[in-house]
């Protein structure tokens, strides 16, 4: 009986705890809600499923500012080089180097127009433009700019993936809420004024020309005035897709894309034969229009109406939220920093569910707009996913990370029959959905994308710990292995296995033809076979002795002057020479992106790191030591200002 009011105290002081511990989600994610009341020119707001985003300026939509509806699924390929066959993209080849004994293909340095089609295609498409159209008392089509409109507020409401844009145009108030599904590549809009009651308000529908003639398309992606060079088909009436009641399609070269649209009542016609802008003007009686407007590859059965796209928006944001990993930095805190670095976890976290947990790995510049031509870079996908594991997001993980089961064969190709190694798959750099790797020096050259998918795996065997995780990652981690083991070379002289030359280091920016052991490759090259191996025990399975001869017997990390050096026999004005000091400083990842390791000092590491940090130029650094998105546009810092 005396054991009863301790019982009471002790349940009383957990409730207490777990009351305390409890963060309110909601009120926290909520709290960091970006507004605006003016179009950022370079920077939209948007709305997304990870797959597919829709970047919308001050209006909800894009009426002042053509910024990118974009996909992990829209691609498409230019025209040929002229006099330029299929045979000649089939038949290419670079140029053959020696790499110790085994002359090596590389695909960079053949057919020089040909080398280039094959860098720039296939091209990431931006899949058209949705905006508002005013007209006059007669009819027609007003000539407005964001300044002609007053009382303008937006706000993305984070918990439920949903933008809210209010406005004054000529004393009637708008209002406009735009969604994202989360199954299907649609957008949900609904405007309520007198102005849609009134007919004075529509919407436009526009696309542009893609191709692959810049690298780099920012803010804006596609040429909207190019339109003799593709063509687009308006249909409507009978044949079409439930609920879908007008179906474009939108085609460049070979390929094409459906726009479809449904909802509430609308005509829609061609502004003009010459152009591919379309006017669609609601014809119900009431003040509020909702519609949907679906982006597809093939014309869909169906398309989703307004409040199911509304309603996945705002179900599945809820859950992201509630039903993963979650950080409070600042409740109670007396930090200053702390609302800035929570500020900042929260828009990241929205900005990764929005442009990068799609089908593929996300280009830098995730869906906002197009670099290096659209395609994904597989030595960045680290910073880009391995986040997902750490907040216990598998769901948006299994998803992308899926491209390595899904390339383990042209990688094994391009290892094998293209670069004459005698065994493992050679992971791509610069590449695609096809998994090919596009032609370049630093593209070919590159190797600490390597041991990446080792460190997946890991992960999801930490989180799972399952039989079936280790089947299914055995024949990646098995393949990835065994070229880190052939791509090493056995150095009579010091009798180590050396990496490179030739090789590119992390920072691209050294010499390929004499980088030789550069101290991160090597730290990753330890790590990586030490995973393989562990993988093998928990099978049970035969580990290769020359994972294990070549793990053991690895070159050292280099060192210089009581530092590490970024590879061996580095030039004494590495410190000082700004070619060297700028873009990744891999050196810093030697011990704290990088597990402790043999024969990494973490005591060097240390004095390493305070040596970049005095030494280095920071206003030009692409950071290792935390989970970074290298389009400037995808930052939490700039993205709502």
């Amino acid at each position: 009986m005396k054991s009863r009011p301790v019982h009471l105290a002790v349940s009383l002081l957990l409730l207490s705890i777990s009351a305390i511990a409890a963060i309110d989600r909601h009120a926290l994610v909520s709290r960091f809600n970006p507004t605006r009341n003016a179009s950022n020119p370079i920077t939209p707001m948007q709305v997304g499923n990870g797959a597919f985003a829709f970047g919308a300026d001050v209006t909800g939509l894009q009426t002042f500012l053509p910024f990118a509806i974009m996909s992990s699924w829209g691609w498409k390929n230019d025209s040929l080089p002229p006099g330029k066959t299929i045979e000649d993209v089939e038949n290419y080849k670079g140029v053959s180097w020696d790499s110790h004994g085994r002359l090596v293909q590389y695909e960079f340095g053949g057919e020089a127009s040909v080398q280039q089609w094959l860098i720039s295609n296939p091209n990431r498409v931006n899949l058209g433009r949705v905006g508002f159209l005013f007209f006059d008392a007669r009819g027609e089509v007003l000539n407005i700019t964001e300044q002609d409109l007053t009382n303008v507020q937006q706000e993305l409401d984070l918990w439920t993936g949903t933008i809210t844009s209010s406005f004054t145009f000529q004393g009637e108030n708008v209002i406009v809420q735009t969604y994202s599904a989360q199954s299907t590549s649609t957008i949900g809009i609904k405007i309520d004024s007198p102005l849609v009651k009134s007919g004075r308000m529509g919407i436009f529908l526009d696309f542009p020309w893609n191709d692959g003639s810049a690298k780099f398309s920012a803010p804006f992606v596609g040429v909207f005035s190019a339109t003799s060079n593709h063509t687009s088909v308006l249909r409507t009436g009978g044949g079409l897709g439930r609920n879908v009641e007008a179906e474009i399609s939108h085609s460049l070269v070979n390929s094409t894309f459906i726009t479809s649209i449904g909802g509430d009542k609308f005509t829609i016609s061609r502004n003009s034969h010459a152009a591919h802008r379309y006017t669609l003007r609601p014809t119900g009686n009431g003040p509020s229009l909702s519609l949907s407007i679906a982006y597809s590859l093939d014309s869909p059965k169906s398309v989703l109406p307004f409040k199911s796209v509304a309603n996945e928006s705002k179900s599945l944001w809820a859950k992201y939220w509630s039903a993963s990993g979650f950080i409070d930095v600042l409740t109670g805190s007396t930090d200053i920093r702390a609302h800035e670095l929570q500020r900042r976890i929260i828009l990241s976290r929205y900005l990764m569910r929005v442009n990068e947990a799609g089908d593929t790995p996300p280009q830098e510049s995730g869906l906002v707009n197009n670099g290096w031509y659209g395609k994904f870079h597989m030595e960045m996908v680290f910073w880009h996913l391995a986040h997902w594991a750490l907040w216990n997001n598998w769901d948006l993980l299994d998803r992308p990370i899926s491209v390595y089961a899904l390339f383990l064969t042209s990688s094994i190709q391009r290892a094998q029959l293209q670069e004459r190694y005698h065994s493992g798959a050679r992971w791509s750099k610069m590449t695609d959905p096809s998994g090919r790797s596009a032609p370049g020096e630093i593209n070919e050259l590159l190797i600490w994308q390597q041991p990446h998918p080792l460190v997946f795996a890991e992960y999801e065997y930490r989180a799972k710990k399952s039989k079936a995780t280790l089947l299914k990652w055995l024949n990646v981690v098995n393949e990835t292995a065994n070229w880190m083991a052939d791509f090493a070379w056995f150095n009579a002289s010091t009798e180590l296995y050396d990496l490179g030359p030739p090789m590119y280091v992390v920072s691209e920016d050294t010499s390929p033809n004499v980088t030789r052991n550069p101290a991160f490759e090597l730290a990753y090259w330890r790590h990586g076979l030490d995973l393989a191996e562990t993988w093998m025990e928990r099978l049970q399975a035969p580990i290769p002795k020359v994972w294990t001869e070549v793990r053991q017997n690895l070159a050292p990390v280099p060192i210089e002057n009581g530092l590490y050096a970024v590879y061996e026999g580095l030039e004494d004005t590495f410190w000082t020479d700004p070619a060297y000091i700028n873009d990744h400083p891999s050196l810093v990842g030697l011990h704290g992106w990088l597990p402790p390791i043999t024969n990494v000092s973490s005591e060097i590491a240390k004095a390493t790191a305070d040596k970049v940090y005095t030494s280095w130029n920071i206003s030009n650094c692409w950071g290792l030591a935390s989970d970074s998105t290298a389009s400037s546009a995808l930052t939490a810092d700039n993205l709502f200002e």
